[in-house]
């Protein structure tokens, strides 16, 4: 009855009522973007340009989306992007993976001078002109593997990895699986990779999202239009757009113009959106596990 009394108390129902309070006007500041931004991209160019959208779509139209896919580049960015997340993540993985592992094992030689020359690297970098030159050299440029193998390794994603490893595969079950003849590249293959299964939905979800949105090695990297990831077809298709009012007469057509470029900002959103948060609930059910495991504990 004490403890039913202290639970229930005015203290503890005031304090949830303001937790609950806060977190609905969390969930509303950040839904609320959200929304409208979907909704713009359905609506009349005319009503996004003069602010009458606010909730939900006025004069339901699809005009910015066949703005969008009308573009001739748009299938090939989409087949690109699709190309350097797939491929690139698994890359990604693999090399996180075959990095954290010997790293989470105690008996590695060197293995904490290795992992002080992996956080060097995220606290000092090249820079853009070492890297351009190092990606020429190696002959990468204008190629798919441009966008690839420079960002082939995440050193967080490696520390969050390791420490995963080290909480979850104990030296007990490397002990008995030695025993049973099986050897290092058997057992993670065979025990290790199974068992990590939220932490690596964690940071292939990180590597994806990675390379989905890539634009800056793209921009430098890439010449050829034809291995240009979504980003950089969904910039174009903005540019081409741009109103340039020396090289338009019509009052009518400029106010058209500047109308429909401000409904494509919102569709191109939305189509660069879409896929991402289509793979999210796949991977949420390890997402948080993985994450705190990974980052908390040691």
């Amino acid at each position: 009855m004490e403890q039913s009394h202290l639970l229930n108390s005015r203290g503890d129902k005031a304090f949830l009522t303001f937790n609950s309070l806060m977190l609905w006007l969390i969930l509303l500041v950040v839904l609320y973007p959200l929304i409208y931004i979907v909704s713009a991209s359905f609506s009349n160019p005319e009503a996004v340009a003069s602010g009458r959208v606010w909730l939900f779509p006025v004069d339901p139209t699809l005009d910015g989306y066949k703005a969008v896919f009308k573009h001739d580049m748009i299938l090939t960015g989409f087949s690109n992007s699709f190309f350097y997340m797939i491929v690139g993540t698994v890359f990604n993985v693999l090399m996180t993976v075959l990095a954290a592992y010997p790293l989470s094992r105690r008996d590695f030689f060197g293995g904490k001078v290795l992992m002080l020359l992996f956080v060097f690297t995220m606290m000092f970098d090249g820079g853009l002109i070492p890297r351009y030159i190092l990606v020429k050299d190696l002959e990468l440029l204008n190629t798919r593997w441009a966008l690839i193998i420079p960002v082939a390794l995440g050193v967080w994603h490696v520390i969050i990895t390791r420490t995963y490893f080290r909480v979850t595969i104990s030296n007990e079950l490397l002990e008995a699986a030695r025993i049973d003849g099986c050897n290092d590249f058997r057992f993670v293959w065979r025990i290790v990779l199974p068992l990590s299964a939220p932490i690596l939905a964690v940071i292939s979800l990180f590597y994806a999202v990675g390379h989905w949105n890539q634009y800056f090695n793209a921009l430098i990297f890439l010449k050829d239009p034809g291995l240009y990831p979504l980003q950089l077809v969904l910039k174009q298709i903005l540019v081409e757009n741009e109103v340039d009012i020396s090289m338009v007469g019509d009052v009518a057509d400029l106010a058209m113009r500047a109308q429909l470029r401000d409904l494509l900002k919102y569709s191109l959103i939305i189509v660069a959106t879409v896929p991402v948060l289509a793979i999210y609930p796949f991977v949420q059910k390890h997402f948080v596990k993985g994450v705190m495991i990974g980052s908390l504990k040691e």
